[in-house]
């Protein structure tokens, strides 16, 4: 079984390089992401964007996923295909993108709401990103896996949403995932004892409805059970004493969207 690979002070600084491009990148997303344009457009801006910044797209022929991008609409919790669609209003988009540079990786992923969304579907925005923001505060030396689980799930299901249970967060560094695993949901004081030099990558994927998913048939797209709209946010993360420090970043997003929002 694999070991959890403990990183120094200079390789958390390198994590950090990684997952701080990696909120670029999804910043040029949000520049560009709305009504009619097509996803594989955003997946080709953001391969461009790495590259010309250093880096390698993570993801691309990952386990052989053939995109930069996982693009996923709608009731699509993760894992989606950029394709020919185009988004439309209405439509709830969650981009993840990871990075590869100077052999470290970092891995971050929004939710973007395409024109006007429904109150249901703002809620569940932000339900999810403070579930995130919940469990980053879980993420201190001295506490343990159970604890982020936990502050995640009660969280979504105060507000009667569903914690998906068959996908979770990881470890990350040398490897795009690593040991250990990081459920989203979860027992307080249950799990592994959370230690500085860990890296994890903690990302909350909330159904409107059911917690229940479904797996579709390209061996990647996983959508809710229900057909109703799923949320993800994820934040690559340093275990520190007393308060985590977040190697990701959603500033080159929020900075974007609320220059749209003046306009």
């Amino acid at each position: 079984m694999p070991k959890i690979h403990y990183k120094s002070v200079e390789e958390i600084e390198l994590i950090r390089e990684s997952s701080l491009l990696v909120g670029k990148a999804l910043g040029e997303i949000a520049k560009v992401i709305g009504p009619g344009i097509k996803t594989i457009e955003l997946n080709k801006l953001a391969e461009t964007y790495i590259r010309d910044n250093g880096g390698v797209p993570a993801f691309l022929n990952y386990s052989g996923f053939p995109y930069s991008l996982c693009i996923s609409l709608n009731d699509q919790v993760v894992h989606g295909f950029p394709g020919q669609h185009i988004l439309k209003d209405g439509d709830l988009v969650s981009v993840d993108c990871g990075v590869v540079l100077n052999k470290y990786y970092g891995d971050s992923a929004f939710t973007f709401a395409i024109g006007e969304v429904s109150d249901q579907v703002k809620t569940l925005m932000r339900v999810t990103r403070e579930c995130l923001d919940l469990g980053v505060e879980k993420a201190v030396a001295g506490l343990r896996i159970g604890d982020i689980g936990y502050a995640v799930q009660e969280h979504a299901e105060k507000h009667g949403f569903g914690v998906v249970k068959e996908l979770v967060g990881h470890g990350v560094g040398l490897r795009l995932h690593e040991k250990p695993e990081v459920p989203n949901y979860g027992k307080r004081g249950s799990g592994i004892k959370l230690e500085e030099g860990m890296v994890i990558a903690i990302e909350p994927m909330i159904n409107g409805g059911r917690a229940g998913v479904k797996f579709w048939d390209d061996d990647w797209t996983v959508s809710t059970i229900d057909g109703k709209p799923s949320a993800h946010y994820e934040h690559t993360v340093a275990i520190k004493k007393g308060k985590a420090d977040i190697l990701s970043t959603f500033s080159y997003v929020d900075n974007v969207l609320k220059e749209k929002n003046k306009n």
